[in-house]
């Protein structure tokens, strides 16, 4: 039985780590227009190679943390993924110094890494660390604690390397010569590296203080221990409801991802200018902020996990089918608006989909993870669409965004059930 004070102080500490999540993550859509200056590249598809490296990154290290964590248990894990996301921090330092976007993603990926262990370890651990009923509850505090850190870190980071960008962002246009251009470029590009300095810091500093902390460990295979049925399944491909959850994540991700990076993309090809546009992913996430305190006051007193995914895919179709029939700030705060819709998606997916799993609740969570991989493929099909004029702005934006909300909707109906077997779980306080 878990005692509460015992899950307070986890809730607190997870909390934490979600805000560095948070924080980390979403400066990627301040890291796409920043880099595409700095850099010189010449189209959003290169740009958002910033979200590929990074998310990428997810799919090929899940299923690796989870034997990780096997080895050095859930808190010693998290501790672990905090320094690899210090190394990933301090690669900016020379990345900035010679200007090399490889080196940049490369540090990104190595981020991702990190992220990818602390995800495949918090996860689960704030889902089983009380009544899986109530898990979406626990996830979407989380959810505040990450999308607080996510308003924040473009504001800052904007602040710190975008500063009058649209008048730098002239000056290059307009530079005299290749020395002067050379110069200007460099003086912006070093301006990413005090931050990163401090953040690794930060993180090393964080996974000193997880690592002696007094964080419960919890035994995922004994909390989950269910009846004979699901434990004779004799692998986790047999568990059809995950198999689709998975699928489930990773379109969600790709929207999340769209609705929270892409939008300062939209912006830029309907003509606003780079010191309006920087400042874009926060609107959403403000956004999704209001999701999760609807998540917890409504979750699961007034409404189950899966209606709550099922209203928020609704509202998904509606909101982006509102974004290609309008134009100019209308569509900007439609996509803005999608922040709410995609709130309290992961909150639900996630439990729905490691319910039931036992002793392959651990591996379960890493292919769900790897489902985050969404965030890598589907902004660059919207990038690609438009930039080699298959269709319109508006119409990528919709081909990424309507299928991905349907399916989703799909899953909150009838696909986390699939393969599932009914049993009555014991009350946990």
């Amino acid at each position: 039985m878990n005692r509460p004070s015992s899950n307070r102080y986890a809730i607190t500490i997870i909390g934490i780590l979600f805000f560095v999540f948070g924080f980390v993550t979403w400066l990627n859509g301040t890291l796409i227009p920043f880099l595409k200056l700095a850099c010189q590249l010449t189209s959003d598809t290169q740009a958002f190679f910033v979200t590929f490296a990074f998310y990428m990154a997810y799919f090929f290290l899940a299923i690796p943390s989870s034997y990780i964590l096997k080895l050095t248990g859930l808190k010693n894990g998290m501790a672990l993924g905090l320094l690899v996301m210090a190394i990933g921090s301090l690669v900016f330092v020379p990345a900035a110094g010679s200007r090399s976007f490889a080196l940049f993603l490369c540090g990104l990926f190595i981020q991702g890494m990190g992220l990818a262990l602390l995800q495949t370890a918090s996860n689960p651990y704030i889902s089983i660390v009380g009544p899986i009923e109530s898990a979406a509850k626990r996830i979407s505090i989380m959810g505040i604690c990450n999308k607080v850190a996510g308003m924040l870190s473009p504001i800052i980071l904007g602040a710190l390397v975008l500063k009058n960008a649209s008048s730098i962002e002239e000056q290059i246009k307009n530079a005299s010569g290749i020395e002067e251009r050379t110069k200007l470029l460099h003086e912006l590009s070093s301006r990413v590296i005090t931050p990163y300095i401090i953040m690794a810091v930060v993180l090393f500093l964080l996974a000193i203080m997880i690592q002696k902390s007094a964080l419960p460990e919890i035994d995922v295979e004994k909390e989950e221990a269910l009846a004979d049925d699901i434990q004779q399944k004799t692998n986790v491909f047999q568990f059809k409801h995950l198999m689709l959850g998975v699928l489930c994540l990773f379109l969600y991700v790709g929207v999340e991802v769209m609705a929270g990076d892409a939008i300062g993309a939209y912006g830029r090809q309907l003509g606003m200018p780079l010191d309006e546009t920087k400042y874009f992913t926060t609107f959403t996430l403000l956004s999704m902020l209001t999701g999760y305190i609807i998540g917890i006051i409504a979750i699961p007193k007034y409404i189950s996990q899966q209606s709550a995914l099922a209203i928020s895919a609704l509202t998904g179709i509606v909101f982006s089918t509102a974004v290609f029939f309008s134009s100019g700030y209308t569509a900007i705060t439609f996509i803005a608006i999608l922040g709410l819709s995609n709130a309290l998606m992961w909150p639900a997916i996630f439990p729905l989909a490691i319910d039931q799993l036992g002793k392959f609740t651990k591996i379960g969570s890493a292919l769900l993870i790897m489902g985050i991989a969404g965030g890598a493929i589907v902004p660059l099909v919207y990038t690609s669409l438009r930039d080699n004029e298959v269709m319109s702005n508006h119409a990528a934006f919709l081909i990424c965004m309507l299928p991905s909300y349907l399916y989703i909707f799909y899953y909150s109906v009838k696909g986390y059930a699939a393969g599932k077997i009914s049993i009555t779980k014991p009350i946990r306080s």
